[in-house]
C-alpha cells in the first residue's frame, strides 16, 4: 500500500511539475499538494487497519478552463470516491451519501470532455513513447434466450368472415367464413427462406402457397421454387384478405380462376442495371404447372411466364408504376394452345406528411386471351379500373368498374361496378362494406351487398404476397 501510494504522489507531482502553466501558478499547485496529502493519510490509516473519518460529501466539481488542471481535478475526486468505497467496506461503515446531483450537469460533462482533451493531448505529446496502436475488441451481444425458441418459425394467422345478403332469390349461407389462412414463415439460414401459407374455406382445405426462396444471388437475383402465386398484373400475388375488394378482378377470375393464378414451379427475378427516366425496371421469368382450365385446360405442361415492371418515383408525394405481363402454355394432350398478353398501370399520392392518413391509388389492366383449339382462333378482352381514396386514419373509400368477355365458348360478355366504404380499426382488424351491380349477357342482373370482417394475428398482418 504505501508502495503504490508513494508511486501515485510522484506520478501526480510529475504530471503537474510538467504541465504548462502550474510553475506560474502556486495557488494551484497548493491545492493540488493539499488533495494528494490527504489522500496519502488515508491510505496510510487503512495500510495500519485503522479506519479514517467519513469523506464529507463533495461539492459541484470545479472547471477552470485548463484541460490539464480540469483533468487532474477529475481524476482526484475520482479516487477520493474510490477510496470511500474501500474504506466503508473494510470499516463497515455506511459511505457518506454524495451530494445530490445539481440541476444542471454542464459541470460534469465538461470535466468529462476536458479528461479526455487532456488525456488525447498527452498521449500525442509524450516523448520517447511509441503510439497505441492496438485495437479495442468489439462489443459482443450474447443473447441469453433458449435456443429452441430461437428455431421456431414465426407464425400468423387471418380470418376472413361475410355476412351477405344477394338482391334476388331466396336468402340461404348469409353467413360465410369465407378463408382461414395460417402463415408460416422463418429464415432458414443466411441464403434461404421459406414461407408456407395453408388456407381453410368451405371449398377447400390445402396449401395455398409454399414456396423455398434465396436472395443474393449472382446478378442479384432472386430465385423462388415451390409453389406460389405468379406475377401477373397488380393484385395476383396478394392473398385474398388483403385485397381493396372483397374479390379479385373479374378478369383474373375469369381467365386465371376464381383465386387468380397460381401454379407449382420456378422464378427468378432481378432488377435491371439500366434505368430510363430515373426508372427502375424490374424483370420476372417464372415457368409452373397450373390447373387453371379457363387458361390451358387443365395441361400439365409448363405455363411460361414474363414480366417487365417499370416504376418512377414522380415527386415526394406521388409515384408511377407500368407494367408489362405475357404467358404462354400448351396442352399436347388436346392440342390447345393459350396466350394472355397483359398491361397494368399504377398511380399512388401519398403525401409524407400525411402518409397514415390521407392516399389515392388508381389502378388499371388490361388483357387479351387468344386461345387455339382444334384450329379454332378465339380473341377476348378483359379489364378493369379502381380507384381507392383514404380520407382519414380509419376510412377508407373505393370503387371498380370491370368489363371481361368468356375466354372460351360462345362470346359472353359481363360488367360489374363494385363501391366500397372500409373501416380501418388497425393493422389488426378491419371492417368492410361492399355493394355489387352486375349484368351478364348470359344471366342478366345480379346485385349483392356484402359485410366483410377480416382479423389478423401473428408478427405479419394482412399479407399482400
Amino acid at each position: 500500500m504505501i508502495r503504490m501510494r508513494t508511486a501515485f504522489v510522484a506520478v501526480v507531482l510529475s504530471c503537474m511539475l510538467s504541465a504548462p502553466g502550474w510553475a506560474q501558478n502556486p495557488a494551484a499547485t497548493d491545492s493540488l499538494k493539499a488533495q494528494l496529502a490527504a489522500i496519502a493519510a488515508r491510505l496510510d490509516s487503512l495500510q495500519r487497519n485503522l479506519c479514517p473519518a467519513p469523506m464529507p460529501a463533495p461539492g459541484p466539481l470545479k472547471i477552470t478552463g485548463n484541460p490539464t488542471t480540469d483533468s487532474l481535478n477529475a481524476t482526484i475526486r475520482r479516487l477520493d470516491l474510490q477510496l470511500e468505497q474501500v474504506r466503508s467496506s473494510r470499516c463497515g461503515v455506511t459511505a457518506a451519501a454524495p451530494a445530490a446531483a445539481p440541476a444542471d450537469t454542464g459541470d460534469d460533462l465538461a470535466a468529462i470532455r476536458a479528461a479526455a482533451a487532456a488525456a488525447g493531448a498527452g498521449a500525442a505529446a509524450a516523448p520517447g513513447q511509441p503510439a497505441d496502436t492496438g485495437k479495442s475488441e468489439p462489443v459482443q451481444f450474447v443473447g441469453k434466450q433458449r435456443n429452441a425458441s430461437v428455431l421456431n418459425p414465426e407464425i400468423s394467422a387471418t380470418g376472413d368472415i361475410r355476412f351477405v345478403v344477394e338482391g334476388q332469390g331466396v336468402q340461404r349461407d348469409n353467413f360465410v367464413p369465407r378463408e382461414f389462412e395460417v402463415g408460416i414463415q422463418s429464415t432458414l439460414d443466411p441464403y434461404a427462406s421459406a414461407k408456407i401459407f395453408l388456407t381453410f374455406s368451405p371449398e377447400e382445405v390445402g396449401v395455398e402457397e409454399g414456396y423455398l426462396y434465396w436472395t443474393g444471388l449472382p446478378g442479384k437475383i432472386r430465385a423462388d421454387f415451390g409453389l406460389f402465386r405468379q406475377q401477373v398484373g397488380d393484385l395476383n400475388r396478394w392473398h385474398l384478405h388483403a385485397l381493396p375488394e372483397t374479390e379479385y378482378p373479374q378478369v383474373y377470375r375469369q381467365y386465371f380462376g376464381d383465386g387468380g393464378l397460381s401454379g407449382t414451379g420456378i422464378s427468378l427475378y432481378t432488377v435491371l442495371p439500366v434505368s430510363l427516366v430515373h426508372g427502375t425496371h424490374e424483370i420476372w421469368f417464372q415457368a409452373t404447372t397450373t390447373s387453371q382450365d379457363a387458361f390451358i385446360a387443365g395441361s400439365n405442361q409448363p405455363v411460361v411466364l414474363g414480366r417487365l415492371q417499370n416504376f418512377w418515383q414522380l415527386s415526394k408525394s406521388s409515384y408511377f408504376q407500368l407494367g408489362f405481363t405475357a404467358l404462354s402454355g400448351v396442352n399436347g394432350d388436346s392440342g390447345f394452345s393459350g396466350r394472355v398478353l397483359g398491361a397494368d398501370l399504377r398511380y399512388t399520392w401519398r403525401p409524407p406528411h400525411a402518409g397514415t392518413r390521407q392516399n389515392l391509388t388508381l389502378r388499371a389492366e388490361g388483357y387479351q386471351a387468344h386461345s387455339n383449339a382444334g384450329g379454332v382462333t378465339t380473341d377476348r378482352y378483359g379489364t378493369y379500373v379502381g380507384l381507392l381514396y383514404q380520407a382519414s386514419r380509419r376510412w377508407i373509400f373505393g370503387a371498380r368498374y370491370d368489363y371481361v368477355q368468356s375466354p372460351l365458348g360462345p362470346e359472353s360478355t359481363l360488367w360489374q361496378v363494385t363501391p366500397t366504404i372500409t373501416w380501418w380499426e388497425s393493422e389488426f382488424v378491419y371492417l368492410r362494406l361492399e355493394g355489387q351491380r352486375q349484368n351478364s349477357s348470359l344471366y342478366g342482373d345480379h346485385n349483392t351487398l356484402t359485410l366483410q370482417a377480416v382479423f389478423a394475428m401473428g408478427p405479419h398482418k394482412h399479407e399482400t404476397y
